[in-house]
């Protein structure tokens, strides 16, 4: 004990006398380790809080506190009493110690051995002892801090306290100016307010406290380590400023005040805030400043010059309408509902009638936001204003001003949409019911193009309101959709047909299942009217588009199952007339008709009845009509299936993959099974014309046209790369090995490109094991020994299957990728594979659309593109620096694929080290490398590092001479890293800067506008380089 006595001593002496600050942290360390206690401490302090000199004092009050901030969980409850009762003494001493003095209460109020009564005692001392705001910011801090700490444990003490609580925070707070501390304090206020704590008589001077940092006008410094934003601040002002009723008298008039500021930021702020108020308020807190109010916010839509603060003028109208109609109404009670209402009607029902329409727009979205508020509302507005608007709409004559009507009635239904709270309420327009069908009829059958749209957009408005379209209407419309569809050529109306065709379909499928699916059909499979040869191809192209649009149609009314159930025979009737030719539809026709089925499997209801119709039906009639193109070869009289083009065929694979990917695990695995059952066995039974040879052998080599086959594959890829992984494809081992071979030996490229993406996509879903592993590794020494041989002519098919497969255990992390991925380095130094190889690391890094993707239920990993960036390009930059000059540009063009499909926050921090490559890179005569780098180079010239700044003449120089490039895309990449390089700072630039005007001179005569555009804006910039009143 001697000992120990003797170290407390030591550490005593050398702290307080010695100032070795270090000593505090031994001292903390021993009381932890238990060789002395804290009160023992205190006693060892004996001379040094009684000295007379007040440093002294100081010192040794540091020194405890310290120790305290340490060792406050070890306590027990009568070493904090006596602390507690040492520092509250302490807080009457001299100024210099109350610093040392708040730090030790701040470390108290965290124990949990806090003694009952102690938190109220602490408080009352510091209230009566500290003036808060004659202290340092860190002594501020603690006190606020301390505050913190007791409202979260000793809530129940603090209440007790009552009112006085909160005038003693108000006086800590009252001045305060430094940005952290507001941020505790508003924390402080809204605890106070969200909590409940008695304001009693004190609510004004909290709100005065508090409001007079409204709206907050804070720029944090650059590289803030603080990191105390502006949002944040004004965030946790506006919690307290709306979170009580209490403050509403005085808030209200406040924010009325700031909305006459000129400052769109305060206003912004004001809306807002009274935005936020609203949920907390009563109708009653209101009542006094609905005009004011009124007045402030209609001036903010009427005369705003920022769309921001229009929008958020409106959420307060909204929200503030919704206030008042939670009102309870009693016989003798005031309706502020109906008082704002004709406050608003009174203002802007009139600019609705006017002759110039000039104020409608403003005047009817005010309306729209209060009548989006509620039903009550809804109703008192549109009982209103309706009237007049559909009135309007049959006097008016010019078709501007009709569309324009047309547009605020949209407005109107869809905001009351938005207040309807139960979906089945009947609406508030049924008074109007007749007029408005009568409207949208009307305006269906103008011819003005901009009218016909804004009517389908009203039309389905109508049609999800409840009652507004009777069964007869639907008939009607339904018919007008047809009309449109096959009469008018605007692509405008035509889109907006298809939407609003969706849309009806989809709550009235009868009306479309009866009419117009039968006309789409009898249109599509009409020949052009051929009464002369002038008059035949004239028309074409619009037989052409009507039947494009017709398909367009079928696709987005396809929602419920016994809609699906009607179009996709349609469809695959035009599959079957254009593969037999009975009726001639071109390529793109064909394409289009299985993008229609592939909308179809991607948006219809997922069902068990949807499910069985891909499978059963689709599916096989697709891999059915296939097969047939396949094997009948070019007729006698010159027909050519277009189901044998490579195009179609993708499309096709498209619609078997959207398909597989969406079915009940149940039905994938029949269908994986019929699917691999046709390729591996030849097994057509299930295909609905199975009058087949019996051997058909699809991934065995043939003779003659064997690409009509062999490019089925693709087909199968389809199918059995989407499934989902729980999915168990039979067959597995046998259908890999005969993919594989197809890969290394066909040369029809579809064909090969098809079955190593297969392969690839099977590879990426099998578990991982010594089964897959000899499977990766048969596969590598096939492909190397194939790419090895320079007499080889199977490369380009080997070198395929390799990427593909190194893409797919690219994306799972496996291993055996770093060994693929490191065979396509090596060949970047082949003079015959080096570019191929280069090409190959825009398809590692790119996302696949038809395979390898999570939509084919794909093993991708999440940040696969970093990994493999991080990994690699130190070997790519080794393999650089060691290449031949004819080499090189291999590496640059390998080195930009990677980086440009990097996400861009990846590449600022990343290029600096790659910068020098990559400044190489600009002067690699590849037009695609080029542009590549350049895309690169953009986004981190906004922020240059230093190393960039450093080789600003080498890119100043290559830059210059891009923008002579024979490639558009090149010229305009340069000119806005041009541009962004004038941002630099000027003492950096200013040297360049006759140099580049210069040069920017030549691509203002440019043939192409958008490069003449580009030159404009940069030359523009680098003129006010170092200029008077410029940068």
């Amino acid at each position: 004990m001697a000992a120990d006595s003797s170290l407390l001593q030591s550490l005593v002496e050398e702290f307080v006398s010695g100032l070795q600050d270090s000593k505090a942290k031994d001292a903390a360390t021993a009381v932890k380790d238990g060789q002395f206690t804290v009160l023992q401490l205190v006693e060892a302090l004996g001379l040094s809080l009684t000295s007379t000199q007040p440093h002294t004092r100081a010192r040794g009050v540091q020194l405890l506190s310290e120790v305290l901030q340490e060792c406050y969980g070890n306590l027990t409850e009568k070493e904090v009493e006596v602390l507690i009762a040492f520092y509250e003494n302490r807080l009457k001493d001299h100024y210099v110690i109350t610093p040392s003095v708040l730090q030790g209460l701040r470390a108290l109020t965290k124990c949990t051995a806090l003694p009952p009564g102690s938190a109220v005692s602490m408080l009352r001392s510091l209230f009566q002892d500290v003036h808060v705001q004659s202290l340092m910011l860190a002594e501020r801090s603690c006190v606020y801090t301390m505050l913190i700490n007791l409202m979260e444990t000793r809530e129940a003490e603090l209440k007790g306290l009552g009112s006085d609580f909160v005038f003693g925070f108000v006086q800590s707070m009252d001045g305060e100016r430094d940005p952290r501390n507001l941020l505790l304090a508003f924390q402080i206020a809204n605890i106070i307010i969200q909590r409940g704590y008695n304001l009693g008589k004190f609510a004004e001077e909290l709100f005065e406290v508090t409001s007079c940092y409204f709206p907050i006008d804070f720029t944090p410094p650059p590289n803030d380590p603080h990191g105390i934003t502006k949002e944040e601040l004004i965030e946790t002002l506006r919690s307290v400023l709306a979170g009580t009723p209490k403050f509403a008298e005085f808030l209200l008039p406040l924010i009325i005040e700031k909305l006459d500021s000129d400052v769109q930021s305060a206003k912004l702020d004001s809306l807002l805030t009274l935005t936020a108020c609203v949920s907390q308020y009563e109708h009653k807190d209101f009542a006094d400043f609905l005009e004011g109010l009124w007045t402030s916010l209609r001036r903010e839509v009427f005369q705003t010059s920022s769309e921001r603060v229009e929008s958020a003028g409106l959420a307060a109208i909204t929200a503030l309408t919704s206030c008042l109609s939670r009102a309870v109404l009693s016989s003798d009670s005031e309706d502020s509902l109906s008082t704002f209402l004709d406050l608003v009607l009174t203002d802007c029902k009139h600019h609705l009638c006017e002759p110039d329409l000039k104020l409608v727009w403003p005047s009817a979205k005010l309306l729209q936001a209060a009548c989006s508020a509620s039903t009550r509302a809804s109703h008192i507005v549109t009982t209103a204003v309706m009237p007049s608007l559909l009135e309007q709409y049959s006097n008016r004559t010019q078709c501007s001003q009709r569309r324009t009507l047309l547009e605020v009635v949209l407005k109107f239904i869809q905001a009351v949409k938005t207040s309807q709270s139960l979906e089945n309420e009947e609406s508030v327009f049924i008074d109007f019911r007749a007029s408005l069908c009568s409207t949208v009829f009307s305006a269906l059958s103008e011819n003005n193009s901009s009218l016909q749209v804004t009517a389908t957009s009203l039309l389905t408005s109508l049609s999800q309101q409840t009652g507004l379209l009777l069964d007869s209407d639907i008939d009607l419309a339904v018919d007008h959709l047809i009309r449109l569809l096959l009469t008018e050529n605007n692509d405008k109306v035509s889109l907006a047909v298809v939407e609003c065709a969706g849309a009806l379909s989809e709550l009235h499928p009868t009306v479309f299942i009866t009419k117009l699916i039968p006309r789409l059909k009898a249109e599509m499979f009409a020949e052009p009217m051929d009464q002369d040869d002038n008059r035949k191809s004239s028309e074409q192209p619009s037989h052409h588009a009507v039947r494009q649009r017709c398909l367009s149609v079928l696709a987005a009314v396809s929602i419920k199952p016994s809609v699906v159930k009607e179009t996709t025979p349609v469809l695959l009737d035009v599959l079957s007339s254009a593969h037999t030719g009975s009726v001639r539809f071109s390529v793109d026709e064909v394409v289009m008709t299985c993008r229609s089925l592939q909308r179809i499997a991607e948006q219809v209801q997922d069902t068990e009845e949807t499910g069985q119709c891909f499978h059963e039906t689709i599916v096989p009639q697709l891999l059915s009509l296939a097969l047939q193109a396949a094997l009948q070869g070019e007729e006698s009289s010159g027909h050519r299936s277009p189901l044998v083009e490579e195009e179609v065929l993708s499309a096709v694979a498209s619609v078997i993959s959207t398909s597989c990917s969406r079915l009940q695990p149940q039905l994938a695995a029949q269908t994986a099974k019929r699917t691999v059952s046709l390729f591996l066995d030849d097994d057509v039974s299930f295909l609905p014309d199975n009058s087949f040879p019996s051997h058909i052998q699809l991934l065995k080599k043939q003779q003659g046209e064997s690409w009509r086959q062999s490019q089925l594959v693709c087909l199968l890829m389809g199918c059995v790369c989407s499934l989902p992984r729980s999915v168990e494809v039979p067959q597995v081992d046998e259908l890999l090995s005969q993919l594989e071979e197809m890969s290394c030996s066909c040369s029809h490229m579809l064909s090969y490109t098809s079955a190593a993406k297969c392969f690839a996509g099977l590879v990426n879903k099998r578990s991982q094991g010594d089964s897959l592993d000899s499977l990766i590794q048969r596969m590598m020494k096939r492909v190397c020994g194939e790419l090895d041989s320079t007499s080889s002519p199977v490369r380009t098919q080997a070198f395929t299957l390799m990427i593909w497969v190194a893409k797919a255990l690219l994306l799972r992390y496996h291993p055996l990728s770093t060994s693929l991925t490191d065979k396509l380095f090596t060949l970047l130094d082949n003079s015959d594979l080096g570019s191929m190889a280069a090409d190959g690391f825009s398809l590692l890094m790119s996302d696949s659309a038809d395979i390898l993707n999570r939509g084919c239920h794909a093993d991708v990993r999440i940040m696969y593109r970093q990994r493999f960036f991080s990994e690699n390009s130190p070997k790519l930059v080794q393999g650089f620096n060691a290449a031949q000059p004819e080499k090189k540009s291999n590496y640059l063009k390998a080195l930009s694929n990677i980086v440009n499909k990097l996400p861009k926050q990846v590449q600022i921090t990343e290029l600096p080290a790659l910068l020098s490559l990559l400044l190489e890179a600009l002067s690699c005569p590849d037009q695609g490398v080029q542009l590549s780098t350049l895309s690169c180079l953009e986004p981190v010239l906004i922020d240059p590092p230093p190393a960039l700044i450093q080789q600003l003449e080498a890119l100043v120089n290559r830059l210059q001479t891009l923008i002579c490039s024979p490639a558009m895309s090149v010229r305009i990449a340069s000119l806005r890293c041009l541009h962004a390089l004038s941002h630099f700072p000027t003492h950096e630039i200013l040297p360049f800067r006759a140099r580049v005007l210069q040069a920017l001179g030549r691509p203002l005569d440019d043939k192409k506008r958008l490069v003449r555009s580009e030159a404009v804006q940069a030359r523009g910039q680098w003129f006010l380089v170092g200029s008077p009143g410029g940068r």
